[in-house]
Order: C-alpha cells, then structure tokens, then sequence
C-alpha cells in the first residue's frame, strides 16, 4: 500500500487535499489547569531513555547546546528535527546562522554534555572540533555521527520551538555506543 502511495505521489498528478482548521491559539486561563503536573510528566516521560546530543552553530564564539529532543523526520526531504526551550540563551545564535550542526555523543562524552547543558559559559574551551563541511557548524571530535543542516522551518510547541532541519550532510565518526540518558542520569 505504501509502495503505491509513493509511486502515486512520484507521478505528479495533481492531489488535493484540504488543509485542518488552524487551532484557536489563545492563553490558558488562570482557572485552568494541566490535566498533567509538570513534575508527573517529568517523572514519567523519564522513563523513556533517549540519546543525547550537542547542537552547534558557527559564530564568534560558535553556539551550542546539549539537547536529548532529536530525532529524524523524514528521508525525503532527509529532514532532522530537535526541540529547544524558548527561554534559551543559544537559541536566538543557532536562529541567527540559519544552520547547525547535531553531534551524536558516545557513551564516554558524558562531562561534554554536562559542560554544553550550562549557561553562560564557554562551552568549545579546551574541546577539539572542526568545521562541518556544508554549513561551518563545529563537528565535534570523537561523537559516533554529525549531521550538518539548514534551518527549514521552526514551530510553536508550548514552552519549546521545534525546529526542522533539511540534512545537507552527514557522517559517523565509529564509536561503539551512545550516550544514553534515563531517569534523570546518563548510562
């Protein structure tokens, strides 16, 4: 079925489709609430181990964050996307660059992660990198794979932007395994 979904989509033949509704965006009132407390949800969703990865922009300094929201999209367009706080300080430098980089840790960078989860630090000092080859992101030295981007598109999803990237390169750099994070540590 699938198959010939995609042969029908290859074929150019016109194929319409009504777009949703756009949601009602408005603010939640004061007399609302979550039907799902922000811890609950952080104790829950802990549960589920994700890999962990450091987003890069060029820049002087370069930006970058540690970030455990990524994930792949799609293989046509190969697209990747992460999700970033909007409170976030190295966001608005990733934005202003329009590209990044994603570097996929190994099970030993776990002290990296920790210098590129804090703030206002500088967080290249003493971490060798070079540039990655499409965009100039830093690709860091010794991850299991880079993926090297442009900003596609970014969307609102409640207290972070999601943030979709078309893939303009990409490669493994070896490694036996991820950094994994799970119930609030790294394995």
């Amino acid at each position: 079925m699938a198959e010939a979904a995609v042969r029908y989509l290859r074929s150019g033949k016109a194929l319409s489709v009504e777009a949703l509704p756009r949601p009602e965006l408005r603010c939640v009132g004061e007399d609302e609430r979550a039907p799902v407390g922000p811890a609950e949800f952080r104790r829950v969703l802990g549960e589920f181990a994700t890999g962990v990865t450091v987003i890069t922009a060029p820049g002087t300094p370069p930006a970058g964050f540690a970030c455990q929201s990524f994930s792949s999209l799609s293989l046509d367009p190969p697209l990747v996307a992460f999700m970033v706080g909007r409170a976030s300080t190295t966001w608005p430098r990733i934005a202003r660059a329009g590209v990044f980089c994603v570097n996929v840790l190994s099970a030993d960078q776990d002290r990296l992660c920790r210098a590129f989860a804090v703030s206002g630090a500088d967080k290249f000092a003493g971490v060798a990198h070079d540039p990655a080859p499409a965009s100039g992101s830093p690709r860091l030295a010794g991850t299991l794979a880079w993926i090297d981007c442009t900003i596609h598109a970014v969307h609102t999803g409640g207290d972070h932007l999601i943030v979709v990237g078309r893939v303009d390169a990409l490669g493994t750099d070896g490694g036996d395994a991820p950094l994994l994070f799970h119930r609030g540590r790294f394995l």
